[in-house]
């Protein structure tokens, strides 16, 4: 694998329409609902920013026309935003990914999904993944008890138990939404997801775990456990109880 760069691009993903949220996200996109008195998106733009990330590229399709007068050209959270449009309808994760690459380019970027909120310092992710992602690991909400992934003892990340190790070798836990990638993941898409009508449409739609647990299936997954404070910001209710949290925060806590 080439070298990781001195400085690195992030992509939010910010465009999907957010249905288990309405009403809320019938007239705001979820990334821009306020929680604890910023954006969800504010968060990640401050943590990437803090991190020492300036470039971030975000998809846009649910409400895209939102996104422009609320966040600007980004210069005011230390960063500069560029938009991948994919119109009004979303192209899903991997779709979306690929629509936003020529924005990417080749070199590893950092990947935050646009409806969480973490509190993990993106300074402490590999700038470049061994394989094709690292992924970030937490443990399973009561919303998803069956969690995602298994992460072995050696960092690798499998869809699977790795080959006959026992249970206590390895442990399934869920995606948190964050991550590091190569474009290269990307590569020969097609045959992995398939003769589909997304795959088909222009531009292609699809979704990226297909492409992840291929690149799992190759060893070239691998990813680290994070214990501290995560949310899937999934219904109006969590939305509510992370911002009851949050507004129990210190003044000027990040």
């Amino acid at each position: 694998m080439p070298e990781a760069p001195t400085t690195r691009k992030a992509l939010i993903l910010a465009a999907g329409r957010g249905e288990r949220m309405r009403p809320l996200t019938l007239t705001t996109p979820k990334p821009l609902l306020a929680v604890g008195g910023r954006r969800l998106i504010e968060w990640h733009l401050a943590a990437l920013a803090r991190a020492g990330i300036r470039e971030v590229v975000v998809n846009v399709a649910h409400l895209r026309e939102r996104f422009a007068p609320a966040l600007g050209d980004g210069s005011r959270y230390g960063v500069s935003i560029r938009f991948s449009d994919e119109g009004a309808e979303p192209l899903e994760t991997g779709g979306g990914m690929l629509h936003a690459r020529p924005l990417l380019g080749e070199a590893p970027f950092v990947l935050v999904n646009g409806d969480v909120w973490i509190d993990l310092d993106l300074a402490t992710l590999p700038a470049a993944p061994m394989g094709l992602a690292h992924l970030v690991l937490v443990p399973n909400p009561p919303q998803h008890p069956s969690g995602d992934f298994w992460l072995a003892p050696d960092r690798r990340v499998f869809d699977a138990p790795p080959g006959r190790a026992p249970a206590t070798d390895a442990m399934r836990l869920t995606y948190a939404g964050v991550g590091v990638y190569r474009a290269a993941l990307l590569d020969g898409w097609p045959r992995v997801i398939g003769d589909t009508p997304g795959a088909r449409a222009t531009p292609p739609r699809f979704p990226l775990a297909p492409l992840l647990r291929a690149a799992m299936a190759r060893g070239l997954v691998t990813g680290q456990r994070f214990d501290g404070a995560w949310h899937d910001i999934g219904t109006p209710d969590r939305l509510a109880a992370l911002d009851a949290v949050l507004s129990m925060r210190p003044p000027g806590a990040s």
